[in-house]
């Protein structure tokens, strides 16, 4: 089967990146909707946010981000589902994060004055919405479930108002962020949609199988015998 959808969503995705960071270089100063997005943020801090946003700079950044969940999270899939699951998440994970190194070096950004956080790299992509991104997408195209999805979604969006929240990014790096992480887990997915949707099936034949018979009852449809053990 030809996945054709996430290269071209991916691509779409990472074109956007880059576009946005050519319009932001192109400006000597944060537009209207940084500044104003800024300001509301800075004028409704409080005690708690700052704890939540804190934890949310723990999880997405440093040793967890760069080690604990790219190792981590490729062990755990390796065991649970298979080898090429866990290539294409160690993949993600690293490209992801390497994308954003080179965006932020060839961009550099300033980061806004107003921080709770001291941060010495450029602003712009936002690596911890990146990864946010990036997982979520990852895990949502793995799994299946609209659940996964749901989830996935709302800790990225978390994961860019905390950065902006904490005044370590304008709101524009977190979407160039979520735009890269995101593009980079559709491009990879394409190579490998086939292999790790096999591995599951040997790994679940019987879950294969009775989603196999929950699509053909939803559809009105038989699938042969020798397709059984497909996941629709």
């Amino acid at each position: 089967m030809a996945y054709h959808w996430p290269w071209i969503s991916g691509a779409a995705s990472l074109a956007l990146a880059v576009g946005l960071g050519v319009l932001i270089a192109l400006r000597p100063a944060p537009d209207a909707f940084d500044a104003a997005w800024m300001k509301d943020i800075v004028e409704h801090r409080l005690p708690f946010l700052d704890t939540a946003a804190y934890v949310f700079n723990y999880l997405g950044g440093g040793w967890v981000a760069v080690f604990l969940i790219p190792i981590g999270g490729a062990l755990l899939l390796w065991w649970l589902r298979g080898r090429w699951t866990a290539i294409y998440f160690f993949a993600a994970s690293a490209l992801s994060g390497l994308i954003v190194q080179i965006l932020k070096n060839a961009f550099g950004r300033a980061r806004p004055d107003d921080f709770l956080l001291l941060i010495g790299s450029p602003s712009f992509p936002s690596g911890h919405s990146a990864n946010a991104a990036m997982l979520a997408v990852v895990l949502g195209l793995i799994i299946g479930r609209w659940w996964v999805w749901t989830i996935g979604a709302l800790y990225a969006v978390l994961m860019a108002f905390s950065r902006t929240y904490l005044g370590v990014h304008w709101a524009t790096d977190t979407m160039g962020g979520i735009l890269i992480g995101a593009g980079v887990a559709f491009i990879l997915w394409a190579p490998v949609a086939g292999r790790i949707k096999q591995e599951w099936i040997a790994k679940h034949p019987v879950e294969a199988k009775e989603q196999t018979l929950k699509h053909d009852a939803k559809v009105g449809e038989t699938t042969p015998p020798e397709e059984a053990l497909t996941t629709k």
